[in-house]
């Protein structure tokens, strides 16, 4: 059985008594987007990991423009640095959603948070790779 749908009603038109935001285009939407993107930084600063992971970030950012040879070299050893940050964020934001859900332990719950832990270690692992490997370029066969 097949479903139509009202001529008039269209499936991409957003119904901005749910989210105001969808019915935003043009500069507004991106303004709001970027208040929103704000708040979310905020809120991750409020996470320890985070904080740390920010820290480190303030001091390997400005060593990537010094220890990079090429802007290729630079692109890597940033970028890493910045996966990281926006992997831990969307780990938060894993965990929020599931705190939000309830309490209890729950095997999906666990699950879904043991797999964003799990994708900030292996963005950490391979930031920590690639800086061994521009460091050990740099520095390790005199």
């Amino acid at each position: 059985m097949r479903m139509s749908m009202p001529s008039d009603a269209h499936p991409a038109t957003p119904d901005p008594t749910v989210n105001p935001q969808k019915a935003r285009t043009g500069l507004s939407r991106i303004w709001h987007a970027a208040g929103y993107s704000i708040a979310g930084l905020r809120a991750g600063w409020t996470e320890p990991a985070f904080r740390q992971e920010a820290s480190a970030a303030l001091v390997l950012l400005p060593l990537s423009f010094w220890l990079g040879a090429s802007w290729v070299e630079v692109a890597l050893l940033a970028g890493s640095v910045i996966a990281v940050l926006v992997i831990e964020l969307l780990n938060t934001g894993i965990e929020t959603a599931i705190d939000r859900i309830g309490p209890e332990w729950n095997h999906l719950s666990k699950r879904a948070k043991d797999m964003g832990s799990a994708a900030v270690l292996l963005a950490l692992l391979l930031c920590a790779g690639i800086w061994a490997a521009a460091l050990w370029q740099r520095f390790g066969h005199g």
